[in-house]
């Protein structure tokens, strides 16, 4: 009976409140834009009038010890973050939890949210975007992909106050399930106060729940009861004027300051908690606008994707850059071709930054001569598709070091030490089973940058990571070769494998300019995909 009562519910909001209410708002919103024009009245002047009603947030005193121990209450919509709207996030949810089709819709229905007010605006975008949706991959989302996007568009002078104090509560019409992630993890928040949304078993109905959108000032006066927070900030609407009335202190984070002013911008260097790791296909933020672009760009972009694959199988590597090149592809190459010792029998080993699965096949076409790379957990697709032969390694120390012997016996070898790629200017924990193998240990420092698609992921369809990649209109690659690690750094030199891994790594970095760090494989799985990053092949008996 559930399933029935939901599609009553439904009916009735689409007939009574999107067509009848929406009409008549967008009656009411040409009346109100003809009145405009004739009176030539601008309409920002009666919320000028408003804001003064409070101090800007940049006047609140951040120097003063008393905060630390007082409570904060704020929104993260038009607050904590400077984007002037919601629907970018809504948009990341759409493409990542439900995929390309909900994002269409959702895209489609910017056609006609404009004419609708806040609130069922709002309620339009919570259904397209979470209607179906398990909760499982809802929280993957609000954990894996929003932080960065969050984090990137923070208000600096709303932080400056907010990491003052030693207590903060966050109200927001805005779905708990968005938010809740990123405050807990990130913005250290006690306690998030947000719509809750109805679900059946573990989806949403993408209906909210019978206490409907949050009101933020009624939510407050229900947490705390008779005691008034000590510091409230709010935006410039009426509606957070008389949220933050009731706190002992209240501020204003104006709008144009968010989005204008550059002191609001939040650097990477103050980011409450560092962004290592995050998920997710898209690398920009999808308004409206950047979101319709891509959907023009996908036909060109799966076209042009098959293209350099093909050039990359079939031509030899001058041609292959060459046309490359002309496609968008840009190929960048420092340092010099090693020299081989005819004395060595054993190849050269390559350790190389790993930014996606293309590394190996961009240091062979640099190099302009085959090598061998040694893979894990690399999809049937990208092995038939590889230019350069792959071999498998299974995570067993004894069984991987004998393979990559033999390997380097054969010919010069191509391994990534971290294990798995890391988009982020940041190298992971190397192993030093490599450093055991080989005497003649070139480093390269390889660097990958995408405008549109990420070429990477955790938890989404690994065999589609080039492809991704290659459907960026212009992605670049930074190949830079250091040169031979000299004999008294090799474990021939005396030192231990550990020892020559964290050189190797610190060299690496410091020419890419990144930072090392102790995370590992593992670290990556648990925090993106709750998994520890294991692939189990399926034993037949």
């Amino acid at each position: 009976m559930v399933f029935p009562v939901v599609f009553l519910k439904l009916a009735d909001w689409v007939l009574y409140q999107l067509l009848a209410n929406s009409c008549y708002r967008a009656a009411r919103k040409v009346r109100n834009y003809g009145f405009f024009l004739r009176n030539q009245i601008p309409r920002s002047s009666s919320q000028q009038q408003a804001t003064s009603l409070f101090p800007s947030a940049s006047h609140c005193d951040v120097g003063n010890n008393i905060r630390s121990s007082q409570t904060l209450v704020c929104d993260i919509h038009g607050v904590l973050l400077r984007a002037k709207t919601f629907f970018p996030y809504f948009m990341l949810l759409s493409f990542e939890a439900g995929g390309i089709l909900r994002a269409f819709l959702l895209l489609l229905s910017c056609s006609f949210l404009w004419v609708l007010d806040y609130e069922l605006k709002l309620r339009v975008m919570i259904f397209i975007s979470f209607c179906g949706l398990r909760k499982k991959d809802v929280e993957s989302v609000g954990r894996a992909v929003l932080p960065k996007f969050y984090l990137e568009n923070l208000n600096l002078q709303a932080y400056e106050v907010w990491s003052k104090t030693s207590s903060r509560v966050v109200f927001t019409s805005i779905p708990r399930a968005m938010v809740e992630g990123f405050l807990k993890e990130y913005m250290a928040v006690d306690d998030v106060v947000g719509t809750e949304l109805h679900t059946v078993g573990n989806r949403f109905t993408g209906l909210l729940s019978s206490s409907g959108l949050l009101v933020k000032h009624k939510a407050l006066k229900a947490y705390f009861g008779d005691k008034k927070p000590d510091v409230g900030l709010g935006s410039s609407s009426l509606h957070d004027h008389h949220f933050i009335s009731l706190c002992k202190e209240a501020y204003v984070v104006h709008k144009e300051d968010g989005r204008n002013n550059q002191s609001c911008l939040m650097p990477r260097d103050k980011y409450p908690k560092p962004l290592i790791f995050h998920d997710g296909r898209l690398a920009f933020l999808p308004t409206p606008f950047a979101t319709l672009c891509m959907f023009l760009w996908l036909p060109f972009g799966i076209v042009l994707a098959i293209f350099r694959i093909l050039v990359g199988i079939c031509l030899p590597y001058r041609l292959a850059i060459f046309w490359g090149s002309l496609s968008g592809v840009q190929l960048t190459f420092q340092g010099c071709f090693p020299s081989s010792n005819s004395e060595q029998k054993k190849g050269v080993l390559y350790v190389c930054t790993h930014r996606t699965l293309l590394d190996p096949v961009f240091l062979s076409t640099a190099l302009c001569k085959p090598l061998t790379a040694v893979t894990y957990s690399l999809s049937k697709m990208s092995e038939i598709i590889a230019p350069i032969k792959t071999v498998r390694l299974t995570r067993d120390r004894k069984q991987d070091g004998e393979t990559m012997k033999k390997l380097l016996s054969e010919g010069d070898l191509v391994v990534c030490p971290e294990g798995t790629t890391c988009r982020e200017p940041y190298l992971l924990r190397f192993s030093s089973l490599f450093a055991e193998l080989a005497d003649e240990i070139v480093p390269v420092a390889m660097n990958a940058h995408v405008s549109m698609f990420y070429g990477t992921t955790a938890s989404g369809l690994k065999w589609l990571d080039p492809i991704f990649f290659l459907m960026n209109p212009r992605p670049s690659y930074h190949v830079q070769i250091l040169g031979k690690v000299p004999p008294e750094f090799t474990c021939a030199g005396g030192r231990s494998s550990f020892e020559v891994a964290n050189y190797i790594q610190r060299k690496l970095a410091d020419a890419l300019g990144f930072e090392c760090t102790t995370f590992t494989r593992r670290d990556k799985y648990l925090m993106l995909a709750g998994n520890e990053g294991i692939v189990r092949e399926n034993k037949r008996n």
